[in-house]
């Protein structure tokens, strides 16, 4: 059996397109193809090769596959070895850039391993809509993209960077964990900040960031009521905060925001967050009839009204709002699938499966 992790990520990058490779005992080296699982011999069959079956990884050559990525990474194990998890980032030349999630399982060592392309893609062949990029012009306060794991948030953020990156005389911090794209410094000076590398975590880098200089700060993801906060605060102060969050739909990313603090402090959460609140971007991979994944988006920007709503607890009305309105600076996630229909890019089922509101949206398709 193989055992070079550069012959299996190569493949996972030229031959197969993947987007995750999976090393886990009791099972063949497996690829994510365009959101299915499937092993090495099954895509080598699709390719055009032999397909002849590798067999299980045993734990040995798993254990080898791992120490091989720490080795690429030129990285440390002792904190795997003694917690049994670890997240880092690495490049092969030529090939791509990879996040790793190293971990174990039932006592044996095991890796995810997510592709990141050294190029950033052109957000117009990703079909991200031209109002979600415009949000760059944006100078201060919080802009979220939010959505399940592996919908393309951080596809997304990043191509807002680079448009600041390309148009604007800025300062951009990026604090990720780990770092994806890499930025060159175009007519902004973007200094990019790894957690748990460059800085001890989310808080401590945020608050650091504050006094280098920034006009735009980009931060992973808002996992706690702390980062929020200081999140929120620096959005006040005049920068801009592009962030994530692992919700579906603007309404309920807000009511994430104020859920995380203490009842007693949300009415003061949700009146600074009425204040700072630019726009929420909510985001979907969904099959396309070719076999691919399409995006389907959610786009609300802030007005008047909504703030109004925020502010006065009326967080549900949004949701009214949105599907009433017709711009591109406001669409339902079902407009967006309603469109994709039409383009014929994905079919009816999918996008009832898919639907916030499955019933109103099968009225509109005539289903």
């Amino acid at each position: 059996m193989s055992t070079s992790i550069v012959s299996y990520l190569t493949d996972a990058v030229k031959k197969y397109k993947a987007s995750d490779v999976f090393i886990i005992t009791g099972r063949e080296v497996s690829f994510r193809v365009n959101d299915l699982v499937m092993t090495h011999s099954e895509l080598e069959k699709s390719v055009g090769g032999e397909g002849v079956s590798e067999g299980p990884v045993m734990p040995a050559t798993a254990e080898e596959l791992v120490k091989q990525i720490y080795e690429l990474a030129n990285r440390d194990m002792t904190k795997y070895i003694a917690e049994g998890d670890d997240d880092f980032s690495f490049a092969i030349k030529d090939v791509s850039r990879f996040r790793v999630n190293a971990f174990k399982q039932r006592g044996t060592y095991a890796a995810v391993v997510r592709v990141i392309t050294f190029t950033l893609p052109d957000y117009r062949e990703l079909l991200i809509p031209e109002s979600v990029i415009n949000l760059s012009n944006e100078s201060k306060g919080l802009v979220l993209v939010t959505g399940p794991a592996g919908s393309g948030k951080s596809t997304t953020l990043s191509c807002i960077v680079d448009r600041i990156n390309k148009n604007f005389n800025k300062h951009i911090i990026t604090l990720e964990d780990p770092v994806e794209y890499l930025h060159r410094h175009s007519k902004s000076i973007v200094s990019q900040r790894e957690i748990h590398l460059d800085t001890e975590n989310y808080v401590t880098a945020l608050r650091a960031s504050l006094r280098q200089s920034p006009d735009v700060i980009l931060l992973g993801e808002m996992r706690d009521a702390e980062t929020i906060s200081v999140a929120m605060t620096a959005a006040e102060t005049g920068h801009l905060i592009l962030s994530t969050l692992h919700t579906i739909g603007a309404a309920n990313t807000i009511d994430r925001i104020i859920d995380v603090f203490p009842s007693e402090q949300q009415h003061q959460i949700a009146l600074q967050l009425s204040m700072v609140i630019k726009a929420v971007v909510s985001q979907q991979l969904v099959p396309a009839v070719d076999g691919s994944l399409v995006p389907a988006f959610e786009v609300m920007t802030v007005t008047p009204a909504i703030r109004n709503m925020i502010r006065e607890n009326k967080v549900p009305q949004i949701e009214g709002v949105i599907y009433s309105s017709d711009t591109d600076e406001m669409v339902s996630m079902d407009s967006s699938l309603f469109k994709l229909v039409k383009e014929g890019k994905i079919t009816k089922e999918t996008a009832m499966e898919f639907a916030v509101n499955a019933e109103m949206l099968g009225r509109r398709l005539g289903v």
